[in-house]
């Protein structure tokens, strides 16, 4: 599925948004435990803000250590329940394919309930929806499909393998795609026979809790799946370091992915860590320009930016750079900031107002260092944090804005002028998420995605992703991968038998 190109005529029937609205003002948010929605132990709630609006949305139970006890408590009950441990793979398979079905009905809901919580763009929180349901139909295709094998030995002897489920799953989701995230981590648990505890972001906890909701609807036995909304020190925290989880599947910061693996380390919990990037997008001489621009603008505005795979350095060849900068400006300057329903509304805010204040001073940083801005750097002058997209030029690979994550509609454009530089610039990082190529020439494409230091590699193409496609990175972007067969292996255990005649 791609998430590269323009809508410019999403419809959103207005009407439609209410439904959704209602079911986010209709009282605190609570709590999935063993089967049952319940308040927090402590009794506290804690504001989750609209951040088109900077108004209160809703209020969300505040989870603290207790509940992620009595959380991994029903998720390791459930777990050697026989109504999941005994079942059959055809039977999880069923269980995923009714999830799918449910998101499949409710994708529009979840879509709005997206939009509304995290200002994503309407155009893309409905492509995001459609790709949830999507991601458990794939898992489900894998759970008649996971098996050991039997290992060649003399003939009184007999050894095989066995996959079986790592145990109580940790995912831990931040807030730039948080319904997709879920899913991510979810539907790779279950179809593997584990159970799981998920905390989304404090900033945008709603679809996933919906989500929560539609899952149950599919009679999943209680405490195999379980929601802890709350803060990342206190929740995040209990999870990453609680030895009754036996593994902990994490997408976020650099800096938080790192204490997530140190504090694994008390009963070496298995580890998936997808964190953060600064991905290179190379645009060579021979490029097809008009595609290369427009997807290299939509590769670093899509959500506002907000998406870790975002190619915010875009390498260009010295012969073209000019003629690029400025079209790159121009098409980045024609992107609409602005209600995230709206109809041409390309960028809606950014998610809350820390991140916006943070933002603000990368630019603000840009223009200390000396780099040209061609466009944007403001943020509008109306309540919510919508900030114009930004292209710097003039920028060289050691500047803070050309190292650090940004996490926003800014970019830089870097020129070069021989392929060993481009790739030697771009994979010059201390992340190694994704990177773009845009050649014709066949050759420079193979050479070129080879020697590039990333987990995943678009030619001629930026962002599309598919559940088939492991994604992940090199580096500091973090270990192990999410979809693909490899995910496979990263909710598993091989155990190896061996009977003597």
């Amino acid at each position: 599925m791609s998430f590269t190109g323009i809508s410019g005529t999403q419809k959103i029937d207005r009407a439609a948004v209410e439904a959704p609205r209602a079911w986010i003002g209709a009282g605190p948010k609570s709590l999935l435990i063993d089967g049952r929605w319940v308040s927090a132990a402590s009794g506290k709630t804690l504001e989750t803000i609209d951040p088109s609006s900077e108004a209160v949305l809703a209020l969300l139970a505040e989870g603290a250590d207790i509940d992620v006890d009595a959380a991994v408590a029903a998720a390791q009950k459930a777990l050697e329940c026989k109504s999941w441990a005994g079942i059959s793979p055809h039977q999880r398979a069923r269980y995923l394919l009714q999830i799918a079905d449910l998101v499949d009905r409710h994708a529009d809901e979840l879509a709005l309930i997206e939009t509304i919580d995290m200002g994503m763009p309407a155009w893309f929180s409905t492509a995001v929806a459609k790709m949830a349901g999507e991601t458990f139909r794939y898992y489900a295709g894998w759970t008649t499909k996971i098996a050991g094998s039997t290992l060649p030995t003399d003939a009184s002897n007999f050894i095989y393998t066995l996959k079986e489920p790592v145990g109580v799953c940790g995912a831990i989701t931040p807030w730039n795609v948080p319904l997709l995230l879920a899913c991510f981590k979810i539907a790779p648990a279950l179809a593997c026979g584990n159970t799981i505890v998920v905390k989304p972001s404090e900033i945008a906890s709603l679809s996933t809790l919906r989500l929560a909701e539609l899952i149950q609807e599919a009679d999943l036995p209680p405490g195999v799946l379980n929601v802890v909304t709350g803060f990342g020190p206190s929740v995040g925290e209990r999870m990453a370091n609680h030895s009754g989880i036996d593994k902990i599947s994490f997408t976020g910061s650099t800096a938080v992915g790192q204490r997530s693996l140190q504090a694994s380390a008390g009963n070496l919990k298995r580890v998936t860590l997808e964190l953060g990037g600064k991905s290179p997008n190379i645009i060579f001489p021979d490029a097809d320009l008009d595609r290369a621009l427009d997807a290299a603008v939509n590769g670093f505005t899509r959500n506002s930016g907000q998406i870790c795979s975002s190619g915010t350095r875009i390498f260009v060849h010295r012969d073209i750079y000019d003629e690029v900068a400025e079209r790159i400006a121009s098409i980045s300057a024609g992107r609409k900031v602005g209600d995230p329903f709206g109809a041409d509304t390309f960028l809606g805010p950014v998610a809350s107002a820390t991140h916006c204040d943070r933002v603000m001073s990368y630019i603000d940083a840009g223009n200390d260092e000396g780099a040209r801005m061609l466009t944007g750097g403001n943020r509008l002058s109306r309540p919510g944090f919508f900030i114009e997209p930004t292209v710097f030029t003039g920028v060289t690979n050691d500047k803070k804005i050309a190292r650090e994550e940004i996490f926003a509609p800014v970019d830089t454009i870097i020129a070069f002028r021989v392929d060993e530089y481009a790739v030697f610039t771009g994979s010059d990082t201390a992340c190694g998420l994704a990177a773009g190529i845009w050649p014709k020439d066949v050759g420079r494409a193979h050479k070129v995605a080879r020697a590039l230091k990333a987990g995943r590699i678009w030619i001629n193409t930026y962002g599309e992703t598919d559940p088939v496609m492991p994604f992940g990175g090199f580096k500091q972007s973090g270990i192990g991968r999410e979809f693909g067969a490899e995910s496979i292996a990263a909710y598993t255990e091989t155990k190896a038998v061996q009977i003597r005649f």
